[in-house]
């Protein structure tokens, strides 16, 4: 008992010291740091200033003061800054640097900017240009004025730059100094700007043209072959992140008693990247004079004009297509708005793990099975622990005693893998008696998450070993979750949308929310000009109402074959192919080209539609699931009911990545993943992955729903696109193949002349206007629409656009309707 205690004891010794370094290193010490150089510049600033006025008066006081005369309040020190202010100015002007202090100011207040993230500077640049250029000013005014050193209390360039300006003359005399004065200068220049060395050959050569670099750069680059500028085709954001983000660290395996613990800790990486230069900048030319002479003949010049191309058209040619110039001034969200909980923090309970060996190895050994070790991985709520069998032991033996351990570890959840894949080991799945909450804010400050390559990064959680867990949804590329009430499923799709928010701009991405239940996703509503999809004259892009589902559902399979129209005409097989032709400006617009955003439709409690609307949600999924991954759609659906009603075998089909939460009951678990498992888990979260053979334990990220308030706010601020992202109209099944020339207009709908009247006033045809307004379905909707086309009131489809309405007024319409009933 002492040993463990003073193995603990050795443990928090070694723990306080790292919690001091990790200290040091966040945030709000770097804030706090900051302010104060802030603070503490300004309080110089204001000590200079009042130098210059206060300062002979100070100066006798200052020179000899009486033994604690300064700390008296009646001091007769007139500096605005106090006694300590004028003492500061007295020492840094006079006795040093002189005026050139005031760069120690200059520097104070940039590197409190930079610690307070309020500016992004180069600090060390700053520091030495400082530094150099303060030692530099004191010289040379020391030089300058030091006829005049002793006729005045102010030195400009104090006792530093006197002393040694009359050294330097001492030894290479007065112009020596001014020669390497003026050399000093110009190196200082060259180090801030290149384009000294272009003033500097202009005034040796005044005839030599002044050539900026970028402009030098458009030179060379002249007579090459025109090559597109380089792409960043990559889903990455351009944005800056935290300089001090929350670390992303964790335990990985140990082996108890054999070796020591091992920890692994993933560094949060920040993506610094540059901004995109535009590339409209063009280098003039002048056309060259061309003269002739002949004896006896005036002279005769010839000047050749071109007529000037205008900057935005030829900008446009030059430099590739950017989407994200759309919203170009949109910041990403940053990794404060998420919450970091301390509980994270890596610690393990080293005699938990010790007692849960022991009963092991006892319960093993009271069956007859010796094992040659045992190694545990602590991760975030389970313990996986690796054992080895000795020679001649059955994996069948260890299987059979699942319930055994269990009752031996009094623990809930226990789940063997015999064998583990790819190891030669078995594995024993045990929770742990304190669990540690998996922040988002841990998972998005991964360098993982911030160096992924992926298209669309889903950041999930961690797993057992805790190592950040991600899949590309592109690659999925749709994805079935599933789980029991209250199971973190929810939690699960937030975290979804979460991870993607932060890595697509909304130019690149768009999502199509279904939620039945009304009141889950609403909270993604003030982000519908930046990154939903809906369609034309629908309320809101959060579609909650079941019969609208079947439309939007059939307008994606619509825009599917757009997409796929698009790709053929371009000859790509993929979305990616295609936008990175848009981009180097290979497709022309004109022609119907347009830069394709991804789209991820959302479906939560997909069984409450299957309910109601049945194959009709059904068919239109599974087509989408089947065709649309080439086009960049992709889908998610999520359900409380894992039941084969719901989860049929065609669902199940094309949906190869499953999420499966902790379920009631094997069968459960055997409709989500095909096998068992699922039942299992331990709930809050605690799910598993399945792509692939074999499914992978995870601990599902936790995102609150105040943490998606803040984010969603942060985005819905700032600039936006005029409306959502318009889904094409959907085709109505009623139709046929012959149109609006099948329409039987010898019964026309009693809602005919209202619905006629309605387009009339809203001066524009579409067919879900009539359904919402007159509170009809949709296919009732489509015939009227069908013939007040033949009746001549609205043009023909045109795509994702509402039709064109031909009838002006009611008049007009009267003159319609009375040729209607005369025919």
């Amino acid at each position: 008992m002492k040993k463990k205690t003073e193995t603990k004891e050795n443990e928090e010794k070694m723990i306080a010291p790292s919690k001091v370094i990790k200290a040091m290193k966040g945030e709000t010490i770097h804030f706090i740091i900051g302010l104060l150089c802030v603070i503490f510049g300004v309080y110089m600033l204001l000590a200079f200033t009042s130098f210059f006025f206060t300062g002979g008066n100070d100066q006798s006081i200052l020179a000899h003061p009486d033994p604690g005369e300064l700390l008296e309040t009646e001091n007769r020190i007139q500096n605005y800054a106090g006694a300590r202010g004028a003492q500061l100015s007295q020492f840094l002007i006079n006795d040093c640097f002189g005026i050139s202090a005031y760069l120690i100011v200059v520097f104070l207040i940039v590197a409190g900017m930079k610690l307070m993230k309020a500016y992004q500077f180069t600090l060390w640049k700053w520091f030495i240009g400082c530094s150099v250029l303060m030692i530099w000013l004191s010289i040379t005014l020391g030089f300058a004025f030091g006829g005049t050193f002793q006729d005045t209390f102010l030195y400009p360039g104090g006792l530093h730059g006197y002393n040694v300006s009359q050294w330097i003359c001492s030894q290479i005399g007065a112009p020596g100094l001014i020669l390497a004065l003026l050399v000093t200068l110009i190196l200082i220049a060259v180090f801030f700007t290149r384009e000294t060395m272009q003033i500097v050959r202009k005034t040796l050569h005044p005839t030599l043209p002044l050539r900026n670099n970028k402009e030098k750069n458009r030179a060379e680059e002249k007579p090459k072959t025109e090559e597109a500028a380089p792409v960043n085709t990559s889903s990455e954001p351009v944005t800056d992140k935290p300089a001090d983000a929350l670390s992303d660290s964790g335990s990985g395996p140990i082996e108890l008693e054999l070796d020591p613990i091992e920890n692994k800790e993933e560094e949060p990486h920040h993506d610094m990247r540059e901004e995109q230069v535009p590339l409209n900048e063009t280098l003039t030319v002048p056309a060259k004079e061309k003269k002739e002479e002949t004896p006896n003949e005036p002279t005769f010049e010839i000047e050749s004009t071109s007529e000037e191309e205008p900057a935005s058209e030829r900008g446009t040619l030059d430099q590739p297509y950017n989407p994200r110039l759309d919203l170009e001034h949109y910041h990403f969200p940053t990794l404060d708005l998420l919450n970091s909980y301390n509980d994270h923090e890596p610690s393990i309970d080293m005699e938990e793990q010790n007692a849960n060996k022991n009963r092991i190895i006892q319960v093993l050994r009271s069956f007859g099975i010796e094992i040659s070790s045992i190694k545990a991985s602590v991760g975030p709520t389970i313990t996986l622990y690796e054992i080895t069998p000795a020679e001649g032991v059955r994996i069948n033996r260890i299987r059979n005693l699942e319930d055994d351990i269990a009752l031996s570890l009094s623990a809930l959840g226990i789940r063997i893998i015999a064998p583990i894949p790819g190891k030669g080991t078995i594995g024993i799945e045990v929770p742990n008696a304190n669990p540690r909450i998996v922040p988002m804010n841990s998972i998005l400050s991964s360098k993982k998450f911030q160096d992924t390559t992926f298209e669309l990064p889903v950041a999930l959680g961690k797993t057992i070993t805790n190592e950040v867990f991600m899949v590309d949804l592109a690659k999925a590329p749709h994805m079935l979750v599933a789980g029991a009430t209250g199971q973190g499923k929810s939690v699960g799709l937030n975290a979804i949308v979460t991870s993607l928010l932060y890595k697509k701009h909304p130019s690149e991405l768009k999502f199509v929310i279904v939620d039945p239940k009304k009141v889950e996703f609403a909270i993604y509503a003030p982000i519908e000009r930046h990154f939903l999809a809906k369609l034309p004259d629908s309320d809101s892009a959060i579609i909650t109402d079941v019969t609208k589902v079947v439309q939007t559902l059939n307008s994606l399979c619509t825009e599917m074959d757009n997409r796929y129209d698009l790709l053929q005409e371009a000859g790509c097989r993929n979305i990616k192919e295609y936008n990175a032709k848009f981009i180097s400006r290979q497709l022309n617009p004109e022609k119907g080209h347009r830069f394709m955003p991804y789209i991820v439709i959302i479906i939560d409690e997909f069984g409450d539609l299957i309910m109601t609307a049945g194959k009709e949600v059904e068919l239109p999924i599974c087509r989408i699931a089947q065709l649309a991954r080439a086009v960049g759609i992709h889908a998610i659906i999520a359900t409380q009911r894992p039941t084969t009603n719901i989860i049929t075998g065609t669902i199940k089909a094309n949906f190869p990545a499953r999420v499966a939460f902790r379920v009631a009951s094997m069968m459960d678990s055997r409709t989500i993943l095909d096998r068992p498992g699922a039942q299992q888990l331990i709930g809050k979260g605690d799910m598993l992955y399945l792509q692939g053979n074999d499914p992978v334990r995870v601990q599902c990220a936790f995102v609150d729903t105040p943490e998606v308030e803040r984010i969603v706010k942060y985005i819905s601020q700032q600039q936006g696109y005029t409306t959502a992202f318009l889904l094409p109209e959907p085709e109505d099944d009623s139709e046929g193949t012959g149109g609006s020339a099948d329409v039987d207009m010898n019964r026309l709908d009693p809602l005919f002349e209202e619905a006629a009247r309605l387009l009339i006033y809203h001066q524009q045809g579409s067919t879900s206007l009539i359904q919402r307004k007159f509170s009809i379905g949709y296919n009732r909707a489509g015939r009227i629409m069908d013939q007040l086309e033949r009746a001549g009131i609205v043009g023909p489809a045109n795509g994702s656009k509402a039709r064109e309405v031909l009838c002006m007024d009611e008049n007009d319409l009267s003159m319609r309707m009375n040729n209607l009933k005369n025919q």
